[in-house]
């Protein structure tokens, strides 16, 4: 049973590649827009970044529909916790929501990986990987989900700084993304990057990142 479990898991998450990236003042994820289905590519316009507040937002992984359901889920419980509390949910209390609810579904699990990243009400920068049972660890530098998780991981490992600041990350974030984009053919068709900081959630995307980006040479 474990071994077929872990077999379709795999199977589901060949594709996408997102990042996480701990800042200074703040938080960057990112994620690519492809979607396949075997060699096929299905999409190239999926979106696997997620703003849940303006302080919050997440990576997906993993089977679409599973991961869909998982931050309408996630929307829903943080709008019902402003009610309540007047502050949004925390990098932390969200991931241990999420954390909950994988933990709960692992019978029939979730198929996703997921990165939750964000700042809390004082400010300070929170990252978070979750597996599809639950699992979690909180990052304290960066973080990569997907197939394209080792060439991403290289390039952060290489170049991530202490106290990098969330303009600088931008960059980090697309070059991790762009490595992983010309060695996968799962991973491409363009981008979105998330800053998250104290201004709020602030979305890039695909020629908005050329810019950060090293000029191919036409020769």
């Amino acid at each position: 049973m474990k071994t077929d479990m872990k077999s379709k898991l795999m199977e589901v998450m060949k594709g996408t590649t997102t990042v996480g990236i701990v800042c200074s003042d703040g938080v960057i994820i990112g994620a690519d827009r492809r979607a396949t289905m075997g060699t096929f590519i299905a999409s190239k316009e999926t979106r696997k970044v997620f703003k849940i507040d303006e302080t919050l937002g997440m990576t997906v992984a993993g089977s679409v529909g599973d991961a869909q359901e998982l931050v309408r889920l996630l929307k829903a419980n943080n709008e019902i916790y402003k009610m309540s509390e007047n502050k949004p949910f925390s990098p932390k209390s969200a991931t241990t929501l999420l954390s909950i609810m994988l933990q709960q579904n692992k019978m029939m699990p979730y198929y996703v990986q997921l990165i939750i990243g964000g700042i809390d009400m004082e400010g300070e920068p929170g990252l978070y990987s979750l597996d599809p049972l639950g699992g979690y660890s909180e990052e304290s530098m960066y973080t990569a989900t997907g197939s394209g998780t080792e060439l991403a991981l290289g390039y952060l490992e290489d170049s991530y700084k202490k106290n990098i600041t969330t303009k600088e990350a931008v960059r980090l974030a697309a070059r991790a993304l762009s490595i992983a984009t010309s060695r996968d053919s799962a991973v491409g068709d363009g981008m979105i990057i998330a800053v998250i900081n104290k201004s709020g959630y602030t979305e890039y995307k695909d020629k908005e990142l050329d810019k950060f980006l090293p000029q191919t040479s036409s020769k």
